[in-house]
């Protein structure tokens, strides 16, 4: 199967672009109809009408969409997919409910286990960010776009700048960070912790908390592009995507 990334790069723009307008009425509204899923976070009526936008408009390239609404496709199913959209529609509910801003839209193209397209949109903030294997990282604001670096800073110096969750601090994330001499915490909700590392804004983003496949792809997508790379603690081995269990190990992003 061939496929034309910059095409598809247009569509999922377009998707995530859709679905932030969705999500911003309804927040604007302030009727966010919260329910609890089964693991007991959240699910807002944002999530349902971002969920059937991006679908509405994906759905039209033929290629199958896996997303947290469709997690119980069969893995003998999915695993035959050579190439497939993966979702999340709200990323950061629990950033959506605070009314904070600090949530996004995420939708990644995976291929062969990776994520080779991402597309992240902060409906709030007003940016949106993406990017193509290899061709770079980008982001626009006001319809300027620039490109994305890592910063190039050694982990070894003092002052490095580590990405925690506003949500997800536990006592693994503080053993990490006491690794550091006079680290910076810079506080973030969801998909925006990667970007702080894609843009140079930080160094390093470690997650010793669960997160689940759709909440990480389109981002990795663009710390790759950016000069990153996403790996397991042994800080070699990739984030992989399509696993038989969709839930992620614990990770780092980080410069390359």
């Amino acid at each position: 199967m061939k496929v034309d990334l910059q095409n598809l790069l247009e569509v999922a723009k377009e998707s995530a672009l859709a679905a932030g307008e969705e999500i911003l009425r309804i927040y604007k509204s302030g009727n966010f109809s919260v329910e609890v899923k089964s693991d007991d976070s959240p699910l807002t009526k944002a999530d349902k009408a971002a969920h059937n936008k991006i679908v509405s408009i994906l759905e039209k390239t033929k290629i199958p969409i896996l997303s947290e609404e469709g997690r119980d496709i069969p893995y003998l199913e999915r695993s035959k997919w050579e190439y497939f959209w993966m979702i999340d529609p709200l990323d950061g509910t629990k950033e959506f409910i605070k009314k904070n801003g600090e949530f996004t839209v995420n939708i990644a193209l995976i291929h062969a286990g990776k994520a080779i397209l991402g597309v992240v949109y902060p409906p709030v903030i007003g940016e949106l960010y993406w990017a193509i294997e290899r061709n770079g990282a980008y982001k626009e604001r006001n319809n300027v776009v620039s490109r994305l670096s890592t910063t190039k800073k050694e982990l070894k110096e003092s002052g490095v700048r580590v990405v925690a969750s506003r949500s997800h601090m536990n006592e693994e994330t503080e053993k990490y960070l006491g690794k550091f001499k006079d680290a910076d915490i810079v506080s973030k909700g969801s998909s925006l912790k990667f970007l702080l590392v894609a843009s140079g804004e930080a160094d390093v983003y470690p997650r010793f908390a669960p997160t689940m496949e759709w909440d990480t792809a389109a981002a990795h997508a663009i710390v790759s592009e950016a000069g990153g790379q996403v790996v397991l603690e042994d800080g070699i081995t990739p984030l992989t995507y399509n696993k038989q269990n969709l839930l992620n190990t614990s990770f780092i992003a980080l410069p390359s």
